[in-house]
């Protein structure tokens, strides 16, 4: 079963932040034990590549999808939406390593030494998470608001699927509503589904009738079983399945426009399956 995050306290940790503290670490060391027998520190160097790699991330984010930006342009300063482009962030904060090890020699082994660490700590937590197959669509039986029993293949169909795990108490879940909605009416080739965490029937419809939201594929899940299958500890909590049913991305946290577009781009560009091929 994938973790998507955990608890440690009262906070929900995202299991993808855990794995790069656990990569930061390994450079550290591994900087510290190469330097220490020439007197040099790579640490600060290491927060810097950090900072400036994590900038990079986003700008380049932001330079892709600037288009979702471009309305509320204060969201770009956002971070909690989890936009952040991978390659950018990797060029980066390897255009600074090599500027720094240019400039100061002394510096170039022992910042190899804690990069490739890093590297290869990030690199074989990746491997790990996945070395099995993607999980699918869960057949767990739930109840939409009118009480009839639903399953999540039976609502995909063949489709891209987008599952939401939420609850009326949740301030960044009432927040992203509104955006799912829209979601939802410009891409009738994508199924999006609503799984209520933990709520009954009526808790559910008061809201969704006083926020005036019209929604389809409203679930009921009193017992979070979604939530426990995929391991995810934090709300909201969306989940992007392929056509093949397969589980291709999450987002833990708020979406925002930008987010959501490149989340459902990546599903539009993925192969479709035998039920959708004309």
């Amino acid at each position: 079963m994938t973790m998507l995050s955990f608890h440690l306290g009262p906070l929900a940790i995202p299991a993808a932040a855990a794995l790069l503290g656990g990569a930061l670490l390994a450079a550290h060391a591994a900087g510290w034990l190469a330097g220490r027998r020439h007197g040099v520190s790579v640490a600060s160097h290491l927060n810097d590549l950090l900072l400036w790699g994590a900038l990079a991330a986003r700008l380049g984010f932001v330079a892709i999808w600037f288009e979702q930006y471009r309305a509320q342009p204060w969201s770009m300063l956002d971070l909690r939406d989890g936009g952040f482009s991978l390659w950018a962030g990797a060029l980066g904060a390897l255009a600074l390593a090599l500027w720094r090890g240019w400039a100061q020699p002394a510096l170039r082994q022992p910042l190899t030494a804690a990069l490739l660490a890093g590297g290869l700590v990030w690199a074989s937590a990746q491997a790990w998470l996945a070395r099995e197959e993607a999980q699918p669509l869960s057949g767990q039986t739930l109840r939409s608001l009118s009480g009839a029993p639903v399953t999540l293949p039976a609502l995909a169909q063949g489709h891209p699927a987008v599952v939401n795990l939420w609850a009326s108490w949740c301030p960044p879940c009432r927040r992203e509503m509104p955006l799912l909605q829209a979601a939802q009416q410009n891409e009738p080739a994508i199924r999006f589904v609503f799984a209520n965490q933990g709520e009954d029937k009526a808790t559910v419809s008061q809201y969704l009738q006083a926020e005036g939201l019209r929604l389809e594929h409203v679930l009921l899940d009193p017992s979070g079983a979604l939530g426990a299958e995929y391991g995810s500890a934090a709300l909201p909590t969306t989940l992007f399945f392929n056509a093949q049913g397969r589980l291709a991305a999450t987002h833990l946290g708020e979406l925002s426009a930008a987010t959501l577009a490149s989340k459902l781009a990546a599903l539009r560009d993925a192969p479709h399956s035998a039920k959708d091929t004309p």
